[in-house]
């Protein structure tokens, strides 16, 4: 007798169909290895700015940025009061009043002196975050340097465009130079970019200097959620066309980015990358967002870029100091790296 004698029968159990876990790792895996490389990514990030955070030079950097910043506050109401710098700039054909350095930059190259300079405020702000490079800028010997206010309820890039595009042509009309130079802070480096990349602003704008500006996007933009945050978020619609190749662009592009901006991340994201364009990315250690432009290497290296009009980034002007290097034990000069493109000259 068998010994199954007496046991209940039980059917085969099915076969089961391959697991695709075997041909590939399924969605979830892939999508938490991915998860954990931003993460990875993210963490190298936080842990860069904490390692600037920590030196000697991004504690005064802190410092500064809290200092100017309430600075900043209080200056706010007087920013956005009237129009500033429009025709109480124009150094005329005299040069007797003024100091050294103006006077070498004017009697050596009466071009670069007169350039018409445009500055653009970033978010929320106005034109009083530019009060010491303005200065700062007329001390070096540039005569005509301005600023434009934007609405603060501004809710697109592209509008705000639009904006300086008119802004630029009354400019030129009213200085007949045909082409100007721009400096724009943190959004308003963006909204200069998209001018000048994607309204055909090249043809008007020689230089465009960017500080903080989140080029390739910026992760704390996912902390609010309206029209304009969803511009600057990484991979954004608006990014995704500053990305569209620009090959006939003439204007030349200065960014600095600084690994201890509070308001880029990752801080990377507002150096500029792009094939067509030719760019010298300046990195800056230990400054924060809103001490940009009111850095002493800032002022100086704008203000070098500017006074010449060559494609090696030499300074033809002699009024005008270049970065000196630093002593030893003082904080790093700003590194710069350019693109292989060549700087198109006028």
């Amino acid at each position: 007798m068998s010994s199954s004698a007496g046991r209940p029968h039980r059917p085969p159990a099915p076969k089961r169909a391959p697991s695709g876990d075997t041909a590939r790792p399924n969605a979830l895996t892939r999508a938490a290895g991915k998860v954990k490389a931003v993460a990875g990514g993210a963490n190298d990030v936080v842990g860069g700015a904490a390692k600037a955070l920590a030196s000697p030079t991004g504690l005064v950097g802190a410092a500064v940025e809290a200092a100017w910043l309430t600075t900043h506050l209080a200056l706010y109401p007087w920013g956005l009061l009237g129009r500033h710098g429009r025709g109480e700039d124009n150094l005329g054909y005299r040069v007797e009043h003024l100091p050294p350095i103006q006077r070498g930059l004017v009697i050596s190259d009466v071009e670069a002196a007169g350039t018409p300079i445009l500055l653009v405020h970033g978010m929320v702000d106005n034109r009083s975050i530019f009060t010491l490079l303005r200065l700062g800028l007329r001390r070096r010997g540039f005569g005509r340097v301005t600023s434009m206010n934007y609405s603060p309820f501004t809710g697109d890039v592209r509008v705000a465009a639009a904006r300086l595009a008119e802004e630029v042509e009354a400019l030129v009309a009213e200085t007949g130079y045909e082409r100007i130079h721009v400096v724009g802070h943190s959004m308003g480096g963006l909204i200069a970019r998209y001018y000048v990349t994607r309204l055909g602003g090249d043809e008007r704008v020689h230089t465009l200097v960017t500080l903080g500006t989140p080029h390739q996007g910026t992760y704390t933009a996912y902390g609010w959620n309206s029209q304009l945050t969803r511009q600057l978020r990484p991979d954004s619609g608006l990014m995704r066309e500053l990305a569209q190749p620009v090959p006939s662009c003439r204007t030349r592009f200065v960014v600095y980015w600084s690994d201890l901006d509070q308001m880029i991340f990752p801080q990377r994201h507002a150096a500029l990358d792009h094939p067509d364009l030719a760019v010298t990315n300046v990195d800056l250690h230990g400054v924060g967002h809103m001490s940009l432009p009111i850095l002493g290497s800032v002022v100086h290296g704008i203000s070098s870029a500017l006074a010449h009009l060559d494609t090696e980034g030499h300074t033809l002007t002699p009024g005008v100091t270049e970065l000196r290097p630093a002593p030893a034990g003082a904080a790093r000069q700003p590194r710069q790296t350019r693109s292989s493109r060549p700087a198109r000259t006028r």
